[in-house]
Order: structure tokens, then C-alpha cells, then sequence
């Protein structure tokens, strides 16, 4: 069986809907207009992790 390397951009960035997906879904969330800001910065340090993981996979 072949093993391929994990992919941290897209693991991070389904975690982090699913967390929001968990957390709509158990009770009242925050406003839209607040998970829009921290959607955005968790993506952008997912790619920030997924850009720094490629990096040091080619040394």
C-alpha cells in the first residue's frame, strides 16, 4: 500500500467548517456577520500552513 503526504490546507479548511457547521447545528450561533471575519482568517492561515508545509517539503 502506497501512503500519500497529507494535505494541511484542506484538512485545516474542512475542520474549520465543520466546527462551524457543529457549531450552528447545537444551538444559536454568533451573528453571520461575525463567523464571515473568522472564516475568512481561518482560511487564510490554513493556506498560510499549506504554503509553509510545500516549502519545507522541498528542502
Amino acid at each position: 500500500m502506497r501512503r500519500h503526504r497529507t494535505d494541511w490546507l484542506s484538512l485545516l479548511a474542512g475542520l474549520l467548517f465543520v466546527g462551524v457547521g457543529v457549531r450552528y447545528v447545537s444551538g444559536p450561533g454568533p451573528a453571520p456577520e461575525a463567523m464571515i471575519p473568522i472564516l475568512i482568517i481561518g482560511l487564510g492561515l490554513a493556506g498560510f500552513i499549506g504554503v509553509l508545509t510545500k516549502a519545507f517539503r522541498k528542502r
